[in-house]
């Protein structure tokens, strides 16, 4: 994997068209900008209840989009990471439509899991309220077959999308069969889409278990074989992010997203700095994704002390929600369907209050942070959050899933915000003293982050009370440049 900066994008709502367009589109208005691409899902269909995250079919390319070779063409000059969905897929797959009309005399009966595979002698209560549910409601979801009968399959997620039996021979073959597809269409990046719910044990919260670890690292070294490198996708505790990290290629670091914002909330770093201390090495970094901005990641959890407490959780969510002018409560929880317990629906930029220079601040934090990072298609524009599409769907996370087109995108690009970050993604592609040692500095309102190589070094020093940021290259030949932040949001005069 490049150790540059990766675009998190669908295809479709960045170009409003496939594949061919997207790699048109990096190579020119996004030229060197970027060394990889997450491809959010884009197989059949794009336009699901999930927005792509419940596959009728894994292995096909939704043909709106194009084909396995436009992925293939992509991935030659691009690193690739494809989502692996581990945990689920479609009802309305051809092959739950088979169980759902023979019952057990399918052929893939054993490819789904139903409440009676886990529970073979009944869900007692103690069970039940041991699940650990990222969404509201139950676990499970009563089907009718053919014949007149009833089966509650497990739907962790959505009634739509039905869990699959990873243990089974026919949860087997599935995904070694998504694997195969990748490798051949030169993905060698995978994000396990929701792995820690895959494994389900009586008695247990059914999430993230030591079953799970097991099986996400047999997961990991399989795709290793065929030359993949993979990344786990879990919202949890932060303790459980750096053990996880222990057993996988690479994690997210989710809990970024929140410090960062409570730091230029509070101007107080002491959280923020006491997570880079620990923080996992092998990462990538977000500030915004296709979903929420994650809260559970940095809360307390089942007793356990989280990195900011109750009160300064609740600040950060007030905080977000005033900032957005109450846009994001309206997405967020049960103001809106398909809802997420531990998140807040809303964009980054908007999170901030579209303050330019806080939005900086907090991409550069991210860019000098350890890992490799990523940026999001509508957090790369600022896009603002999107109340229209909101209002259609009543999708929470659609408030930050903008549907774009070619020339909406020039016309972003020349904002003076998207400029200073374009600015930013180049200065981090191109200095060779992220490839050395990371090192930092703090005190309660200000932050050094520094990197050095052999022959260069780059610092970023924050000041957060007087909203004050400057970084300091020294190139191979000694050479110092320094650069401030709010320099960059002025456009150069001719």
């Amino acid at each position: 994997m490049k150790n540059q900066v990766q675009l998190i994008t669908y295809v479709d709502r960045i170009t409003g068209a496939g594949l061919k367009e997207l790699k048109a589109l990096l190579n020119n208005e996004l030229q060197g900008l970027f060394g990889g691409v997450h491809l959010l899902p884009f197989y059949y269909p794009i336009d699901g209840s999930d927005a792509g995250f419940d596959p009728i079919d894994h292995v096909q390319v939704d043909s709106r989009l194009g084909d396995w070779d436009d992925v293939k063409s992509i991935g030659e000059e691009f690193d690739i990471m494809a989502d692996l969905i581990v945990n689920h897929m479609s009802a309305e797959s051809p092959e739950f439509k088979d169980v759902l009309k023979h019952g057990k005399q399918s052929a893939y009966w054993d490819l789904f899991l139903t409440k009676d595979k886990v529970f073979p002698e009944g869900l007692s209560k103690q069970d039940q309220e041991a699940i650990y549910r990222p969404r509201p409601g139950s676990c499970f979801s009563t089907y009718t077959l053919a014949d007149g009968s009833t089966e509650e399959f497990w739907t962790t997620f959505t009634r739509n999308q039905i869990d699959i039996d990873v243990h089974s021979a026919a949860g087997k073959d599935y995904l070694n069969r998504v694997l195969a597809r990748f490798n051949h269409s030169k993905v060698n990046l995978i994000r396990l889409d929701a792995a820690g719910y895959a494994i389900k044990k009586p008695g247990t919260s059914c999430f993230m278990i030591e079953e799970s670890f097991e099986f996400v690292d047999k997961l990991a070294k399989q795709a290793n074989q065929l030359g993949m490198t993979t990344l786990a996708e879990i919202h949890s505790h932060h303790m459980t992010q750096i053990d996880i990290a222990k057993r996988v290629d690479m994690v997210y670091d989710f809990a970024l997203p929140p410090l960062i914002l409570h730091t230029l909330f509070s101007q107080d770093c002491r959280a923020l700095s006491h997570w880079l201390e620990m923080a996992p090495r092998n990462c990538i970094t977000v500030l915004d994704t296709h979903d929420g901005i994650g809260i559970i990641d940095v809360g307390p959890m089942d007793g356990l002390q989280g990195l900011l407490d109750e009160k300064q959780i609740d600040n950060l969510v007030e905080t977000i929600h005033s900032n957005s002018q109450g846009e994001s409560l309206q997405a967020t929880g049960a103001a809106a369907s398909n809802v997420d317990l531990y998140q807040i629906n809303c964009t980054y930029y908007d999170a901030l209050g579209q303050n330019d220079l806080d939005y900086l601040m907090a991409r550069a934090i991210q860019f000098f942070a350890p890992g490799i990072p990523q940026v999001y298609y509508a957090g790369l524009l600022t896009i603002p959050n999107d109340m229209v599409l909101l209002n259609q769907t009543h999708v929470g996370r659609d408030i930050n899933r903008p549907y774009l087109n070619r020339e909406k995108v020039q016309q972003a690009l020349q904002k003076p915000v998207v400029n200073a970050l374009i600015q930013l993604i180049k200065l981090r592609n191109s200095s060779a003293a992220f490839n050395g040692r990371f090192t930092m500095a703090a005190s309660g309102k200000s932050l050094t982050l520094t990197w050095s190589a052999v022959n260069a070094q780059a610092s970023l020093n924050l000041d957060f009370a007087t909203k004050q940021g400057l970084i300091t290259l020294l190139d191979e030949q000694g050479i110092e440049t320094q650069i401030n932040l709010a320099d960059l949001l002025t456009p150069a005069q001719g």
